[in-house]
């Protein structure tokens, strides 16, 4: 990873901020971007720490010209681009029959759409280096789960279009990764949206038993580096992916009862 030009997005904590201080550690060179400018600058002064060369760009990946800029950007700082990883992302808690269409739209924007349009924006000069294209995905690309319909969707959107990537840019030396972590100890579900657009708060899970941010960023780097088509985190997410495929009937009712007994639960006011 010496010398190699690292764009990641969403980048301002869980796994893109230990994506960006791994790679960092490893003498990439490293651009991150986010919404939160805060948070952002807190990343990037670690990775000053590190001597990692480094770009901080406020941006919303959900804009198209956003993501202009960001190539513009990274090739007038470091006039390359290796690796791109699609990082950004935000979770949602409601039922269909609830949430309200502009929070499903929202959802899909920025976890879809941020997807396409840093990818379309970034693959020119990915195919030049023969370098990577990243994207973080879930187990819910593989699997929906109840009270999750736009992350679910997102998900499934995000596994498919790298699907028919990949497949375009095979013989072109290109590499595409699909990365889907099962439950990380991230803030994702903290800011999860509930059926209105705000912010569910306070994790429904138990943070503690998860994977750590940390662990995910370096499985990925291990499978990038390795040139991996995709890869699975937790046995319970890859039991999750093995029963979905040979067992769904039988997985809808697993799903429901376990979410059924989340806390808060919408299935407990039925």
């Amino acid at each position: 990873m010496k010398d190699k030009v690292v764009i990641i997005t969403g980048a301002s904590s869980g796994i893109g901020k230990a994506l960006a201080l791994e790679f960092g550690k490893l003498g990439a060179k490293v651009v991150i971007t986010g919404r939160n400018e805060e948070r952002l600058k807190e990343v990037s002064k670690a990775l000053d720490a590190l001597n990692t060369p480094n770009l901080c760009l406020k941006l919303d990946v959900a804009k198209e010209s956003d993501n202009e800029s960001l190539v513009n950007q990274t090739l007038e700082a470091f006039g390359k681009i290796d690796i791109l990883i699609n990082n950004a992302g935000i979770s949602m808690r409601a039922l269909l029959e609830e949430i309200e269409m502009d929070v499903f739209r929202k959802v899909m924007e920025i976890n879809f759409n941020g997807t396409l349009y840093a990818t379309k924006c970034c693959l020119p000069h990915i195919l030049k280096t023969k370098g990577s294209i990243v994207g973080i995905s879930s187990i819910n690309g593989y699997r929906g789960t109840p009270a999750r319909t736009a992350y679910t969707a997102s998900k499934y959107a995000m596994n498919g279009f790298f699907e028919s990537l990949r497949t375009e840019v095979m013989h072109r030396g290109v590499h595409v990764l699909v990365a889907c972590p099962g439950f990380t100890g991230t803030n994702i579900r903290n800011a999860a949206l509930t059926a209105d657009g705000t912010s569910q708060g306070e994790s429904p899970r138990d943070e503690g038993k998860m994977m750590t941010a940390e662990e995910v960023a370096q499985g990925i780097i291990k499978a990038i580096r390795k040139r991996k088509r995709d890869i699975v985190f937790t046995t319970q997410g890859k039991l999750a992916v093995f029963l979905n495929k040979w067992m769904p009937g039988r997985m809808d009712k697993i799903v429901f009862n376990v979410f059924a007994k989340e806390p808060d639960s919408p299935f407990q006011k039925q």
